[in-house]
């Protein structure tokens, strides 16, 4: 592959583009990112926090006396035994919303003509989004499809962005083996995100098209979904020429010129790419296609993506 920069869009190491780097990914703090970070008041981040309001949220509060009115399956029974007064429980309203950082890792991602492979660009594009779900006051979470790996559970503040970081440094730094495919992990994502949160989805296109339509709809029916696709310049503008490959049972040659082949070609590569673009909006998941050689950020703008 080659290692040609892209104007703004620095490679930190001359392996960076075969593997990423924790230093890049920390570097992209103010890539892509307008505007600022949420406000810090005196005691917290300001924007989407936990509220001071007490009411009947997921997480909770304290325990006070019970009054006429209160719901009684509420009542803190361990407390009312200890004291002979019966008390209820109150719960923190959940003010604070969840960015999902979900990634692909199927074996297609660990390639690339360009810069740099797009495995690496899926986590500098995660990388991205993290540090935007910062600016916006979010808590950063990250899983991948894999029965042995759990998730990245969320956590606020740049602690949490640094561990999602990490993992996505593990992650697509060579194809992992216990890789159980893009389906589970958003079945796993659909199960543990409550109605309001928000997930970034790092995918190979074939590995997105596989998805049945039913998850996409149960992922995004209270969630919002981002969809990022990691696409190589060579797979949406192939060269009409004859084209040697490598592969684990030899070297072979396509002939790009010849109709049959550009077609092939086209249905393989091209037509996931142009299918999710059509179907997945109708269902409320923004589709960016993004390129090896972009910047990392173009996403952000929806400026990505350059179909021929």
């Amino acid at each position: 592959m080659s290692a040609r920069p892209v104007p703004g869009d620095e490679v930190a190491t001359t392996d960076a583009g075969l593997r990423p780097q924790l230093a890049e990914l920390i570097a992209l703090r103010q890539s892509g990112v307008q505007g600022r970070l949420a406000r810090r008041g005196q005691y917290a981040v300001s924007g989407r926090a936990a509220s001071s309001l007490r009411g009947r949220g997921m997480e909770y509060a304290e325990s006070r006396e019970y009054v006429a009115g209160d719901d009684a399956r509420h009542i803190d029974w361990k407390l009312t035994a200890r004291t002979n007064a019966t008390h209820t429980k109150t719960f923190q309203t959940e003010r604070e919303r969840v960015t999902l950082v979900v990634a692909d890792t199927s074996a297609a991602l660990y390639f690339g003509t360009r810069v740099r492979f797009k495995s690496v660009q899926a986590a500098r594009a995660g990388a991205v989004a993290a540090w935007s779900a910062l600016r916006d006051g979010d808590r950063l979470a990250a899983l991948r499809g894999s029965h042995q790996q759990p998730l990245v559970p969320p956590a606020a503040g740049t602690r949490g962005v640094l561990r999602v970081l990490d993992a996505l440094v593990r992650w697509y730094a060579q194809p992992p083996a216990d890789d159980a495919g893009l389906q589970l992990a958003l079945e796993r994502a659909a199960r543990v995100l409550h109605p309001g949160a928000r997930a970034v989805v790092l995918a190979d296109p074939a590995s997105a098209l596989a998805v049945p339509a039913a998850v996409w709809s149960a992922l995004c029916m209270h969630v919002e979904v981002q969809l990022i696709l990691l696409v190589d310049p060579l797979e949406l503008a192939p060269p009409t020429c004859v084209l040697p490959v490598a592969t684990s049972a030899g070297r072979m040659q396509f002939d790009l010129g010849a109709p049959g082949v550009r077609e092939a070609w086209h249905e393989a590569l091209i037509g996931p790419v142009e299918t999710l673009l059509r179907q997945l909006p109708g269902r409320r998941i923004k589709v960016l296609p993004l390129a090896t050689d972009e910047a990392s950020d173009a996403w952000v703008s929806g400026s990505g993506g350059r179909l021929s």
